[in-house]
């Protein structure tokens, strides 16, 4: 096959565009304050690239289709893979470095390993990972969803423009077919923005109108004057006028855009403007003050470098959250200079030879293509070497000593050779059952059941609950229901989502359960004072329990789990709540290590006096106890005295940390915890063991 030159088409002002696309989208993830708008750069660059793709691809008239589509393919690898393999395997080794596996992060690995693919969308649809949620926050690879926005309206854009490309008669043809897909689109996004807001933000599907605007702007254009751009034209009031009001339009939408109506109708604004500005400044002089700004010399190299400063701006920025911080001026200072920098040297070093050297512009399109994809598996690869080996390159102390920190749990002892864990999973309408059931032993074993319904609170137990299955041979029933507190004392809590699986959890109990077993209900029933991505503080906390929502709530609360339990305990079945552990403002795993003990979530102090613990949590422990006054088979456990046996409380127990975070008890919590969980549940009036 011959390879096709194309003739190059190059306008500053377009370059001068890309950087206020790219310069909004850094203002806004730095600091969304500044420019409550910006996130709908993106938008900007989604035109940009369906106009500049039509430019740099309807130069030369194709004739057959294999030839078109193996050129395009070969001129998009060249363009977008080299520098974004450099950044996602970069960024995964300095993931694997200084970002320890927590829920906070529990997504990243996929996320990046999907981008390698143009995928990384769909995982954060899956994920519910809503762009504007904290976690997305601390995920390197969140910003590639636009990317692989780009590189799936790649895939469709050369069978519906080949017909432009080719021949000139089927002009309207081409058209005609982005128009269909752009209405389709909106119509689309207009309805997913009312039933799913994250497959509207993050789909091609619902994105698709935006680059499909921008090829049917160079199509009307190239229809209205086929060789345009050649000769320069000074303004005309009319084009003056546009320009004023296209910038207008992009300002206003980077200035007011709300995110809760992206991309429809929110993303309007800026498409439009941005289609004016390439309307009414094409073919122009740069003497009108906007072209004048978009073409001075720091604007272009700005639009020049913004591919790799889009690539890099976010993992920067995300690694900062994850060590010193990104709250103060000298950090955000130094994040901006190392995106620029880190960029510069992309652009010179990666992009540029790449797309310029004579080698890579000989190869056959073919080869280039081959290549592309051998890259891709090459850093697949890559990716996922450094992913397996992150226990052992690490820097953190948290996966150095997994097992103190992660409640995970052993599946052996050395205490009971011979002895392990087995762990079965079942589907219980929508919520997962683990039980696990003990091996390789003698008969000896404890024939009461132990059953467990709790948020991500009683997930936290798996050591505990593990090693009592080891020590006892009893077997362990744990529904989990994260996010999904069971007898909350918080009824404000309890949405429709988690009442369904306590009603679902609570049925499958009362199916199973025998006289004298237990059911275990540890939830997060206390206040936050931190969560993994922020701090609340204690104020907030102490009116939410002691608010009269809350007295309220607690009093027809008790009243329920009175009713709720009540067939279980006449079932002869033991119901074991677990009292309010201590909760605290930092969490300790973004603190343990050198290089995040200076970041603000690590402000706080560690301490937290005991009194003021005891009194909020003495509204929840008073309802306890009145539940089990009212109930013989209602009994309290209580960790409290245990993790908090001074006149003050933390979260450390020496050169080791009792919780992961703010209120999730570490592996150590566990290990702590697990005599006195087990010396417990000896004492209840049972079967002895057998």
């Amino acid at each position: 096959m011959q390879n096709h030159t194309l003739p190059s088409a190059y306008y500053p002002y377009i370059d001068g565009l890309r950087a206020i696309a790219v310069l909004a989208v850094i203002i806004y993830h730095l600091h969304a304050s500044w420019l409550p708008g910006g996130f709908s750069g993106v938008d900007l660059f989604f035109v940009i690239s369906g106009f500049v793709v039509s430019l740099s691809h309807a130069r030369f008239h194709w004739r057959h289709f294999s030839d078109f589509v193996i050129t395009f393919y070969a001129r998009r690898m060249k363009r977008i893979l080299p520098a974004l393999l450099v950044c996602l395997l970069l960024t995964q080794l300095a993931s694997t470095l200084f970002i320890p596996q927590a829920w906070l992060s529990d997504t990243n690995e996929k996320t990046g390993r999907f981008a390698l693919f143009g995928l990384s969308n769909f995982i954060l649809v899956d994920t519910n990972n809503d762009y504007f949620s904290p976690r997305v926050e601390f995920n390197p690879y969140t910003h590639t969803w636009s990317l692989a926005v780009e590189e799936q309206f790649y895939i469709l854009f050369p069978f519906l423009f080949f017909a432009w490309a080719a021949f000139r008669k089927y002009h309207p043809v081409s058209l005609l077919l982005f128009a269909a897909g752009l209405v389709a689109s909106l119509v689309h996004a207009r309805l997913l923005a009312s039933s799913n807001s994250a497959m509207a933000f993050y789909m091609v599907s619902s994105r698709f109108w935006e680059l499909a605007a921008g090829v049917m702007l160079y199509q009307v254009m190239a229809l209205r004057a086929p060789v345009f751009g050649n000769a320069l034209r000074p303004p005309t009031t009319a084009s003056s006028t546009g320009l004023w009001l296209s910038a207008g339009l992009i300002a206003t939408g980077l200035i007011t855009s709300d995110p809760t109506r992206f991309p429809f109708p929110g993303a309007l604004l800026p498409v439009l403007g941005l289609l004016g500005m390439l309307w009414f400044g094409q073919g122009r002089m740069a003497v009108h003050p906007v072209l004048r700004l978009l073409t001075c010399r720091p604007m272009v190299f700005v639009g020049r470098i913004s591919y790799s400063l889009y690539l890099w701006h976010w993992p920067v920025f995300v690694l900062f959250r994850w060590t010193c911080g990104l709250g103060t001026p000298l950090t955000q200072t130094i994040a901006v200079a190392s995106t620029f920098a880190i960029s510069t040297l992309s652009w010179r070093f990666v992009e540029t030879p790449v797309r310029r050297t004579g080698l890579f512009q000989r190869l056959p399109h073919v080869a280039v293509v081959t290549l592309g994809l051998a890259a891709v598996g090459a850093g697949w690869l890559g990716y996922q070497r450094m992913t397996d080996a992150q226990p052992r390159l690490s820097l953190s102390q948290v996966s150095h000593h997994a097992a103190d920190w992660y409640p995970v749990g052993q599946d052996t002892s050395l205490n009971h050779p011979g002895c392990q864990v087995d762990t079965r999973a079942e589907d219980v309408q929508g919520s997962t059952l683990f039980v696990y059931s003990r091996s390789g032993c003698g008969e000896h074993h404890d024939i009461r059941r132990l059953f467990v319904i709790g948020d991500s609170h009683a997930m936290a137990y798996v050591p505990l609950l593990k090693q009592t299955v080891l020590e006892t041979g009893s077997e362990v029933y744990l529904y989990n229901n994260g996010g999904c507190p069971f007898l909350s004392f918080q009824p404000w809590r309890e949405d429709a989502r988690c009442l369904k699986f306590s009603a679902a959890s609570l049925n499958d109990v009362q199916a199973r359960i025998r006289a004298d077993d237990v059911l275990f209900m540890p939830s997060l029933r206390l206040p936050r004072l931190a969560d993994q991505f922020a701090h609340f503080g204690p104020e907030k906390s102490w009116n939410e329990m002691f608010g009269k929502q809350a007295v309220s709530g607690r009093r027809s609360a008790g009243e329920l789990a009175q009713t709720t339990l009540a067939p279980l305990a006449r079932q002869g079945a033991w119901l074991m709540f677990e009292a309010p552990k201590p909760v605290y403002d930092i969490p300790p795993f973004r603190c343990a290590d050198w290089f995040n003990r200076g970041n603000p979530a690590c402000d706080y102090s560690d301490r937290k006096d005991k009194t003021w613990l005891q009194q909020l949590r003495q509204p929840v422990l008073d309802t306890q106890v009145g539940l089990s006054l009212g109930n013989p088979r209602i009994v309290i456990w209580d960790p409290f005295p245990l993790l908090c046996p001074g006149t003050s409380c933390s979260p450390f127990h020496g050169d080791r940390s009792l919780y992961f975070d703010g209120d999730h008890l570490s592996g150590y919590g566990n290990r702590l915890l697990q005599p006195s969980f087990r010396q417990f549940l000896t004492r209840l009036n049972g079967p002895a063991v057998q």
